[in-house]
């Protein structure tokens, strides 16, 4: 019995470091590797208070698709933006292509964040949609 009880504590530990691990982090850093340098200071992405705060379901940002439709659900694989999102130019000189298909990270970022936060400005809520209000030097 006394075995029984000191493997279930050992399982128990294991548990507990591997849920502590798997953890949703409070901030995230989003850079990119794409870029040589980037030109405005980098966005510290609030990640808990937009996934528990503003219940942020996780497949409006994280993506996966197939046929049009995302098909990322929580739990699977989270990759880096950059590996899709991989295109080294400013937005301004990507072509209607590279535009249509969210090419580059910047696009990406400021089409799904910069949309968020629109619409919760439109809805009366409080949300970052200056360049300096998100790219803190």
């Amino acid at each position: 019995m006394k075995k029984l009880a000191i493997i279930m504590a050992v399982i128990a530990s294991f548990c507990l470091v591997a849920v502590a691990f798997a953890a949703e982090p409070d901030t995230v850093t989003i850079s990119s590797k794409v870029y040589a340098k980037h030109t405005k200071g980098l966005v510290k992405f609030t990640h808990k208070k937009h996934t528990v705060d503003y219940k942020i379901g996780c497949a409006d940002c994280h993506h996966v698709y197939k046929d049009g439709k995302n098909v990322w659900k929580k739990g699977d694989p989270v990759k880096k933006c950059d590996s899709c999102h991989s295109v080294a130019k400013p937005m301004a000189q990507l072509s209607p292509q590279e535009k249509k298909q969210m090419a580059s990270p910047e696009l990406a970022f400021h089409k799904n964040c910069k949309g968020c936060h629109m619409k919760a400005k439109k809805e009366g809520k409080k949300a970052p949609v200056a360049c300096t209000q998100c790219h803190a030097k």
